[in-house]
């Protein structure tokens, strides 16, 4: 067996120690690998933390990142600071926010031992809890208001810089009874009854709090059914809505079933079910987290053929694309994001008995190509493994310290960036297993809060799996 080590000196950031990787070897593709799960886990909540929006806490462990955006939601008098800015930009999208928080909420609720095994249970519910309680701040009239967007993405894209010194204008969206917003609305509703969940052990009140602000969010997303992008237009260039809102309405009822075992959500959830939809889980489209997550809530043959259905298609021969070095390519825009959701989803039906052979194995080998196992011999995750992306599409990182200045000539410089982005996934190669580190590469090279949740969830499945054999 080919065993993947690190070699662990210690960088200082903040209070905390942050391990720095060498990785030995080449990949290979039939050797059995190990990786330190418990390093990847520290690094992408580490991500997280540079991601952050509003005024940081004591124990902020990013020295060079300070408060941003603090007047966010000023021009609607409401107190909309907090949060996660997107990806390398610096708004606020509240769909794909309030997936990343879902995703990373069911990593956390289904492998919560492999979280607290690597010492990052409190930390992790920490990191949640920043985005949940700045969605709870967008929910300004229970069950008729909702601020689905902060930041103009036109206006920001015209700028690179650091968050911290921004200037421009923030607009704050909205969807309301008047016009509404499903995806946005159901979406955040699934986040915080995942997050209801999370917290009910150890925080009863907030998860109390969230749970009102989830009920009342489906029942607005429900009643007042409107494609979101209708509504804040500005959105549209960014995240529009492709799939449609009854994915996410199956998603909220669902998750609202399994935090609160009332029936009414569970029959809601059958009258929004849809089959056939097998391509992808993303912040646009959740069908596939439906038919999973139903047949774990049910045992019903028919959500887990559906899911099995969506597995088959990425598994070898089952029409997905397979670059020659292995990596099943779904399309050309962040496809490691794709493959990470599959394998987290996976690891779930396999912890719940579903084809686990099959799903471990697959789901390994894909994580082993993101994390170095490839043609290129290099990690796509900043700050870990061999040669890691070093200038991703990611404004604050690209910053030199203060008191210098941060602008366009840093965007097009060539030297990497001068902060470590760490634990971020990047987009990842093309077709051909080809991959630039270029900064202007937003495609294959920019990172998003979206990215890393299946992919930080995916790595807590395997860590879980780590010392249990293969059935």
């Amino acid at each position: 067996m080919t065993v993947k080590t690190t070699d662990e000196t210690e960088t200082t950031v903040g209070p905390t120690t942050i391990p720095q990787t060498s990785t030995h070897g080449s990949g290979t593709t039939t050797a059995q690998l190990e990786w330190n799960y418990n390093e990847i886990l520290n690094k992408s909540i580490l991500f997280y933390e540079i991601q952050r929006s509003g005024r940081l806490p004591a124990n902020n462990r990013i020295p060079w990142r300070g408060d941003s955006a603090l007047n966010d939601g000023q021009d609607v008098g409401h107190d909309l600071s907090g949060g996660w800015y997107d990806a390398g930009d610096h708004v606020k999208f509240g769909l794909p926010m309030a997936l990343a928080t879902t995703t990373l909420l069911y990593g956390l609720i289904e492998f919560e031992q492999a979280y607290r095994d690597a010492g990052q249970y409190d930390i992790m519910l920490d990191s949640v809890k920043w985005s949940l309680d700045y969605m709870l701040k967008c929910h300004t009239i229970p069950g008729q208001q909702f601020f689905g967007q902060v930041g103009d993405g036109h206006v920001d894209h015209s700028n690179w810089g650091r968050p911290e010194d921004m200037t421009m204008e923030r607009p704050s969206f909205q969807v309301n009874t008047t016009c509404g917003g499903s995806e946005v609305a159901g979406e955040t509703a699934a986040a915080m009854a995942a997050g209801s969940i999370a917290f009910r052990a150890v925080d009863s009140a907030y998860a109390d709090t969230l749970l009102t602000n989830s009920r009342q969010l489906y029942t607005f997303a429900n009643t007042y059914r409107r494609t979101y992008h209708e509504c804040i237009p500005n959105v549209l260039e960014f995240y529009r809505s492709w799939s449609g809102y009854m994915d996410e309405l199956l998603w909220s009822a669902a998750w609202l079933y399994r935090a609160t075992n009332d029936a009414q959500y569970l029959t809601a959830a059958r009258s929004h079910y849809q089959s056939g939809h097998n391509t992808e889980y993303s912040w646009d489209n959740k069908w596939v987290g439906g038919y999973l997550l139903m047949w774990q809530l049910t045992g019903e043959e028919q959500y887990s053929r559906d899911f099995q259905g969506f597995m088959n298609r990425w598994l070898p021969g089952g029409g997905i694309t397979y670059t020659p070095g292995g990596l099943a390519w779904h399309q050309r825009w962040g496809v490691l994001r794709y493959n990470a959701h599959t394998c987290f989803l996976g690891l779930v039906a396999a912890k719940l008995g579903l084809n686990e052979g099959a799903y471990r194995i697959w789901a390994a080998g894909q994580i082993d190509y993101i994390l170095g196992d490839n043609p290129r011999g290099s990690s796509y995750v900043c700050g870990f493994g061999n040669n890691p992306p070093v200038r991703p599409h990611h404004s604050s990182t690209s910053c030199p310290p203060r008191p210098a200045t941060c602008g366009w000539d840093d965007f097009h410089s060539p030297d990497p960036n001068p902060h470590t982005l760490w634990g971020a996934l990047v987009g990842g190669p093309d077709e051909n297993d080809a991959f630039q580190d270029l900064r202007n590469d937003y495609v294959k090279n920019e990172v998003t809060t979206e990215y890393n949740s299946g992919f930080q969830s995916a790595i807590a499945g395997l860590k879980y799996f780590e010392n249990r054999p293969l059935p």
